[in-house]
């Protein structure tokens, strides 16, 4: 159930969240927001207040007895996307809106300091919350933190994240890989262009391009166990420039997701394999690059039965979801490098309020509702982690 602690504070982190989303801000540009975090947390008593990167905030709260370091994670960037939703709150900056959720992961967080603030005297060793920059854009800014030390004697790092694919009130839990590792890949195919008259004088890298889009769909379909979950994303295709004319270049960009690590390391030989051949057959030339973003978010089995036996024990049993793998990736697990980590998904769909647009959309809408549940399960979450042994 929702403590009256939590239901008090309710309407002052729904007016954060909304405060917050209609000044959104793309990664590594977050000045606003880290303003607003540092001018909400320094008003909190018994807090720390560090600043370990330019755009990034952490908030430590050391309790009144010695124990183990545990860290919350919020990340606080927007995405760049018109927003095209008719709230009061909308977005006032142009072509930038929080279609993801991070607004509301900003101000459950933030709630959750000032609760547990007043509760030092009861906690068994230090809490960091750590407001963390530029989620969506890799190499992302968890890594960024990680380096600035961060997480030096952090035990446990937990995480969490507002999701329109489960209803409000329930928490999405899965030990193990949750999120798949998320890669790049950019082709240049280099042909030789001329009049669309005379094709024969010419080597097309619209042709060439289109068999290596085909060709790298083999990749799941016959170079991967059936078993085990990828993708192949063909998603930018750039050449040309008249009706009339073959371009003498074609640009392929693309994302790759993996679970497995051997998959994720012969990945790149594969697809570069395949972008050879074709282009030798057809007498062009290429470029192919390969980025690696973020690696696989690992769910540690221990704490992820904590966190579910927390999560029963403070909304019942049916408030847990066991959900499988999610494609989407995530730079959390640039914090799990570093201790044994816990993320979880928490409902914020309500089909009866419209709630039901996905993430990254223009018209995301998130059920506000579903934020008294995140706060609360923050704060049983350290109680139960810090607690009197």
């Amino acid at each position: 159930m929702i403590s009256k602690q939590v239901l008090d504070l309710e309407p002052q982190f729904i007016a954060w969240r909304r405060e917050l989303h209609a000044v959104p801000e793309l990664s590594f540009q977050e000045v606003q927001t880290t303003e607003f975090l540092l001018k909400h947390l320094r008003s909190i008593p018994g807090l720390t207040i560090e600043q370990p990167t330019k755009t990034g905030v952490v908030a430590v709260l050391r309790g009144a007895h010695p124990g183990r370091t545990i860290a919350l994670r919020a990340d606080i960037d927007a995405l760049p996307i018109q927003e095209e939703t008719d709230l009061p709150f909308a977005s006032k900056t142009p072509g930038v809106m929080h279609a993801c959720g991070h607004d509301g992961h900003a101000a459950m967080q933030l709630a959750a300091a000032q609760i547990l603030a007043g509760e030092r005297e009861q906690l068994h060793g230090e809490v960091r919350f750590l407001f963390q920059h530029a989620e969506e854009l890799p190499p992302g800014g968890a890594v960024e933190m990680v380096k600035a030390g961060v997480m030096e004697g952090v035990s446990e790092v937990y995480g969490m994240h507002l999701s329109s694919n489960f209803p409000t009130g329930t928490f999405g839990v899965r030990a193990g890989a949750l999120t798949s590792a998320t890669d790049r890949f950019d082709i240049e195919v280099i042909g030789k262009g001329g009049h669309s008259a005379f094709p024969e004088t010419c080597v097309d890298p619209v042709v060439t391009a289109a068999q290596i889009i085909t060709a790298l769909q083999t990749i799941v379909s016959r170079r991967v166990r059936a078993v085990e979950p990828a993708v192949v994303s063909v998603c930018m295709v750039q050449g040309g420039q008249a009706y009339n004319i073959i371009p003498g270049e074609v640009t392929l960009t693309g994302s790759t997701r993996t679970f497995d690590r051997e998959t994720r390391r012969t990945l790149p030989q594969t697809m570069e394999n395949i972008v050879r051949g074709i282009c030798e057959a057809a007498g062009a030339s290429y470029t192919f690059r390969f980025s690696q973003g973020y690696a696989s978010v690992i769910n540690d089995a221990a704490l992820t039965q904590a966190a579910r036996q927390t999560i029963q024990t403070t909304f019942g049993e049916q408030a847990v979801l066991e959900i499988e793998p999610l494609m989407p990736g995530e730079d959390f697990s640039a914090f799990q490098e570093n201790c044994p980590g816990f993320f979880v998904e928490l409902g914020a769909r309500n089909e009866a309020n419209g709630c039901t647009f996905p993430h990254h959309n223009s018209r995301y809408l998130m059920d506000e509702a579903a934020l008294k549940y995140g706060v609360e399960y923050l704060c049983q979450l350290v109680r139960s982690r810090l607690g009197e042994a």
